[in-house]
């Protein structure tokens, strides 16, 4: 099908609460990853494959996701919004955009970075709805792409009778039954609707696009599409990092703001063209600086991501780290890269490399060290000379110690 008959669905109603506090005041989906947010890397994605009619389901802070992205104009497309008013699902999410749909349509998950060419390959295979009988195996219910992970426990591990799903198991524990995971790439005819409303809540009380799948397979087939390319998930802060490196990696990077006498920056790194690098300050690779911030002389910068307006000072070193919104990193403050046990969701994952977490609007004052693993929410004031460690929350004044 050429791309001008389809609609594409992304799903960004998600608030992403193992990312707090980077998402308190910003949906997911909205997440810096290099020069651009997470979701316009997904549409950049569609836009390659040739689409030009994008439905957003929006949800959790959704203004911030409608003023950034408009009707779409300044990527030469159409933009329609749909809202989750809860956020019961990724299938619930799909049910929002019924009054939208006249055709075969893609659903793409808006927090996953993929290549083009996976948009391409599912579009390839959903056929267009056809009065003409024509055999099952050559105009299946569904498409989904599969690609592999070395983690498929943290994802839909996919059964596969050559090209054709037999089933998917959500994050299973225990050894997993193949590397193969559900890519979050879908094609559907508008009759998946149907099987919406029959799906089952699972036992966190949502209803999920995998369970609808799998409910499809009892009469209907599902055909996987294999895919090899980029396939890069953001679900915890410290994935935020490695996201922006292996980008970084892949395209190179900017350097467009001002980079002051004796400065050294890699050439994998992103500096906005307002922001400003001191004297003798050094930006190591995987670094992204954002619009407004500001980093001081002989500082050290290595594989970080600064939030727009934020302040690092003289002196500072900051690895393996995210800086908030507006936070300041005060003189001479050490925040070392290292690997600690991060708990999020009262869930602890550990051998985790993450030097700290600041959120928005968060102040460590001049001399401080803060360990390793460390996240301060926002609003969190570090008084000079302190050291600190653990999950700190909102609005906490941590004095000496």
């Amino acid at each position: 099908m050429s791309g001008e008959e389809l609609t594409a669905v992304i799903l960004a109603a998600g608030e992403g609460s193992r990312l707090k506090p980077l998402t308190k005041r910003r949906p997911k989906p909205m997440l810096p990853i290099g020069n651009k947010p997470l979701l316009e890397h997904v549409i950049s994605a569609v836009v390659q494959a040739g689409i030009t009619h994008i439905v957003l389901v929006v949800g959790y802070e959704r203004d911030r996701i409608q003023t950034y992205f408009g009707d779409g104009d300044n990527w030469d497309i159409s933009i329609t919004y749909a809202v989750q008013e809860q956020q019961l699902g990724t299938a619930h999410a799909v049910q929002q955009v019924e009054e939208f749909i006249n055709g075969p349509f893609l659903v793409l998950n808006g927090d996953r970075i993929i290549d083009s060419t996976l948009v391409e390959q599912v579009m390839d295979e959903l056929k267009p709805v056809s009065s003409v009988p024509i055999e099952p195996e050559q105009n299946p219910d569904a498409i989904m792409g599969v690609t592999r992970s070395h983690q498929p426990n943290n994802y839909g591990v996919v059964a596969l009778d050559g090209n054709t799903v037999t089933g998917i198991v959500e994050k299973p524990t225990g050894e997993s039954p193949s590397e193969i995971i559900n890519a979050g790439v879908y094609g559907f005819k508008p009759s998946i609707f149907e099987t919406i409303k029959e799906t089952e809540q699972s036992a966190n009380g949502e209803y999920e696009l995998p369970t609808t799948v799998n409910a499809l397979l009892s009469s209907g087939i599902v055909r996987g599409v294999r895919y090899d390319g980029r396939w890069l998930d953001v679900s915890h802060p410290w994935d935020l990092l490695t996201v922006t490196g292996q980008l970084l990696d892949d395209d190179c990077g900017a350097v467009e703001g001002t980079v002051e006498t004796g400065a050294q920056v890699s050439d994998i790194v992103y500096v906005d063209e307002t922001a400003v690098v001191g004297k003798n300050t050094v930006v190591g690779r995987g670094t992204t600086i954002a619009e407004n911030a500001r980093i001081g002389p002989n500082a050290t910068i290595e594989r970080s991501v600064v939030f727009p307006d934020a302040t690092i000072q003289a002196g500072a070193v900051v690895r393996d780290s995210i800086i908030g919104a507006n936070a300041a990193v005060g003189d001479n403050v050490t925040i070392p890269r290292g690997k600690s046990t991060v708990v999020l969701d009262n869930f602890a994952y550990h051998n985790i490399q993450l030097g700290a977490v600041l959120g928005d609007n968060t102040n460590v004052g001049g001399g401080s060290v803060v360990q390793p693993g460390t996240i301060l929410g926002d609003e969190v004031t570090v008084a000079p000379g302190s050291t600190v460690r653990g999950a700190v929350a909102d609005g906490t004044e941590v004095r000496h110690g």
